[in-house]
């Protein structure tokens, strides 16, 4: 695939995700979700339009559930960028993080299959969309 496809088909990937539906965490159940369902997805600020985090999984369900919305500070790195973040000191704490993805954020998703293509599209798709917060590298 030359560079002008490899442009196109980063456009497109970038189109679905945006065109997908967007689902509000307030109210979310994790019967809305398929589980099992590999993705790569981005979590929105709905008041700014900002995208705070890309991630990808290879179950949104337990990924949503168990990391973001119910987990400690070592497994819900958004949460924990939230409350370590200096220009959000309304947000002291993880239950104020939660709270903050509830009342504000909604997540949308594009299923991808594989596990090698998941992690390219992630990185793709954190540039493109200048995603706030991105966890250190190792």
């Amino acid at each position: 695939m030359d560079m002008d496809q490899r442009l196109q088909e980063a456009r497109e990937i970038a189109d679905q995700l945006l065109s997908s539906e967007r689902i509000d965490f307030k109210g979310l159940t994790p019967s809305r979700l398929e589980d099992g369902l590999p993705v790569v997805y981005a979590i929105t600020d709905r008041r700014e339009g900002k995208v705070l985090y890309v991630g990808r999984t290879k179950n949104l369900r337990r990924r949503l559930y168990t990391n973001h919305l119910m987990g400690p500070a070592t497994n819900a790195r958004l949460k924990k960028y939230l409350t370590e973040d200096p220009e959000r000191p309304d947000i002291p704490d993880m239950d104020a993080a939660k709270q903050e993805l509830i009342d504000h954020c909604y997540f949308q998703y594009i299923p991808v299959a594989d596990m090698r293509t998941r992690g390219q599209i992630e990185g793709l798709l954190s540039y493109l969309l200048d995603v706030q917060y991105i966890h250190e590298e190792h």
